[in-house]
């Protein structure tokens, strides 16, 4: 619908003229359309005006929507370009986080070593200042401490060995220094030492390399032990001779013949069975392939108590030594020349490794406290 059927006539307030007496006899169609032209002039000017101004206002909505299309293509290309950039960004900061961590890691590793150094460096300026000091004392001083040094070393020995002959021999040599200085003041000291020698002398100890040298020997001899189910090599006996029959040559063929056989009949019966004595029924349950592991767990056995003795655990080397003798009397002929050697070794092992404490030298040691004090 156009703009002009929208505007309906508006009357003329104005009054108009009269008409002339010429005029009268026009027609009433000329009247209409002289009146209808004065008002559908100005209705067609604005309608223009109007649709000049709709075009105008769709043409700024256009310029608008254009400036902000390409407006808004800018902001999207400006947050693209932040995003790259932020990525890119992100992936130099882990590149910098890594490359701070393997420094992080790289001085740690730098500190750790700086601090072993520095540790050693503390520890040499101790040793420095402790040589320091001992050389700024006086001889009876150093003698004194060397004599200390030197018994608590062998006492130290004395523990890890098992035996008091380290000690006893850093005792007779502090004696012997002791008296070639002959000082007064150390006088206490020289006679404690003579009655912990004398205490360290009389003292009963194990005797470990003894006990060692036996264990091996045990452990060579297993190999070579007998078992109690084994079987006795029997020399094969020569199959007698049949006597020569008297009769005619075809009898003595045939007589000879059936003898034969039945000899070898006799030999193969009486080889599978054998009667024998055994008065524990576990040795001859045991199969003959299984003596291989018998006889190595018995080496282990003697292992362990070697290692026991070692490190001053007798009563472990005990129980392992007693089972070692329980397994020898059930398994193994301890009746035969080299079962009975065995069993002597072992019960000498047994009363041998009995625990004893080392003696004590607690009297030699505040003599030594008393005169590294000065009094």
């Amino acid at each position: 619908m156009s703009a002009e059927s929208d505007i309906t006539p508006v009357p003329d307030p104005a009054p108009r003229p009269a008409t002339e007496p010429g005029a009268a006899a026009a027609t009433p169609a000329a009247a209409n359309s002289a009146s209808v032209q004065p008002t559908t002039a100005p209705v067609r000017a604005v309608s223009r005006a109007l649709v000049l101004a709709v075009g105008a206002v769709a043409a700024l909505a256009m310029v608008s929507a254009v400036l902000l299309w390409q407006k808004l293509s800018g902001i999207q290309e400006q947050l693209a370009r932040q995003s790259a950039d932020t990525s890119e960004q992100a992936i130099e900061a882990k590149a910098t986080a890594k490359q701070a961590q393997e420094l992080a890691r790289d001085t740690a590793a730098h500190l750790a070593l700086t601090d072993g150094k520095l540790n050693e460096v503390a520890l040499q300026r101790s040793q420095l200042e402790e040589l320091m000091q001992s050389l700024s004392r006086s001889r009876d001083e150093n003698l004194v401490v060397d004599i200390d040094s030197a018994i608590r070393l062998a006492q130290q020995q004395a523990q890890l060995t098992g035996s008091v002959q380290p000690l006893l021999t850093a005792l007779r040599s502090a004696e012997a220094r002791l008296a070639k200085v002959s000082h007064p003041r150390l006088a206490p000291l020289q006679r404690a030492l003579t009655r912990d020698i004398e205490r360290v002398k009389t003292a009963s100890v194990a005797d470990t390399p003894g006990l060692l040298i036996r264990l091996d020997e045990l452990a060579r001899w297993v190999d070579e032990l007998p078992l109690a189910n084994a079987v006795n090599a029997t020399e094969a006996k020569p199959s007698p001779t049949p006597p020569v029959a008297t009769s005619s040559w075809a009898r003595a063929v045939s007589a000879s013949w059936w003898e034969g056989v039945l000899l070898a009949v006799w030999d193969e019966v009486s080889s599978l069975v054998r009667v024998s004595r055994i008065d524990r029924p576990e040795a001859g349950l045991l199969a003959p392939e299984q003596s291989y592991f018998l006889r190595e767990n018995l080496k282990l056995r003697l292992l362990n108590a070697r290692l026991a003795l070692l490190t001053r655990h007798h009563e472990a080397a005990r129980q392992d030594l007693t089972q070692v003798q329980h397994d020898l009397e059930r398994y193994f002929d301890v009746g035969s020349r080299r079962g009975l050697a065995a069993q002597a070794a072992l019960r000498q092992v047994l009363a041998d490794s009995k625990q004893v404490e080392l003696p004590r030298i607690d009297e030699t040691l505040a003599a030594l406290a008393t005169a590294a004090a000065g009094r």
